[in-house]
């Protein structure tokens, strides 16, 4: 099934396809701008992910795009056209609100980076669980080139990266390969683009196959810690695990450990 978010103009912003398996492939749908995180990109994205948030039936989605580049940020051109600062404000916090949907999503969300990712491109990139890109895709927090440190942007990825790693992207602008982003911790890998759907499946196959509760449990709880003291973080990731041994899907790949089968899972 194929939905598609539209502006008034009629043509998408956003393409929705969802698999029988449950994964939900949203594919920005600007080419001719880049794919550029505008106002109508953002609330049209924002729109799809409120949806998934509450639909059961999901179980993995895939943030992708159409043409030569992932996305290359904001849209400069609007940036230029309102060019004050409560709009600035405004911007940002939708686009920041944006980013933490998809961390707070109770499922993994995954970037199919098939071309250039800059800004709040790299900033997208980083915001996903998981990270796949073709072996052409280029990754860049360019603003310091245009008297912009990419403030927002640099909040996941000191998440991701070292700091060093991070710092030398944000106060250099430079271009990053998919080798070196795989090596600094930005995507979890990279192949040709012509095998790049095949390598999200195995990811998204890997994921539909485990039970849905420990991963929505697991992702809640994984970027909640983060944030903490060390022995609250024990002390938390503690309950949250005692938590889901008490769920009927643990109980069963106990026992199916036990029994030496394979797991059939209740909640999938």
């Amino acid at each position: 099934m194929t939905t598609a978010t539209k502006p008034m103009n009629n043509a998408p912003y956003v393409l929705r396809e969802q698999s029988d398996e449950g994964v939900v492939t949203l594919t920005m749908n600007r080419p001719d701008q880049f794919n550029a995180m505008s106002d109508e990109m953002i609330a049209a994205i924002q729109t799809e992910l409120d949806q998934i948030a509450t639909d059961k039936n999901v179980r993995c989605v895939v943030i992708a795009a159409n043409g030569k580049a992932f996305c290359a940020g904001h849209d400069m051109k609007q940036f230029a056209a309102n060019y004050e600062e409560d709009y600035f404000h405004d911007l940002l916090a939708r686009c920041s609100g944006m980013m933490q949907t998809i961390t707070s999503l109770p499922v993994p969300v995954i970037a199919r980076v098939q071309g250039i990712a800059t800004a709040g491109g790299c900033q997208l990139v980083a915001t996903c669980d998981l990270a796949v890109a073709s072996d052409t895709a280029k990754f860049a927090v360019s603003g310091i080139n245009f008297g912009l440190f990419c403030a927002t942007p640099s909040v996941p990825l000191a998440r991701n990266l070292s700091r060093k790693h991070a710092f030398e992207m944000l106060v250099t602008g430079k271009f990053i390969d998919p080798s070196k982003a795989k090596e600094w911790g930005l995507i979890n890998d990279f192949c040709p683009e012509g095998e790049l759907d095949e390598r999200i499946k195995e990811l998204t196959d890997s994921i539909c196959a485990k039970s849905k509760t420990p991963i929505t449990l697991g992702k809640d709880m994984f970027y909640k810690h983060l944030s903490m003291e060390l022995e609250d973080a024990y002390e938390y990731a503690s309950n949250r695990m005692v938590a889901n041994l008490m769920t009927e899907d643990a109980r069963e790949g106990l026992k199916a450990f036990a029994e030496r089968r394979k797991p059939v899972w209740k909640d999938c």
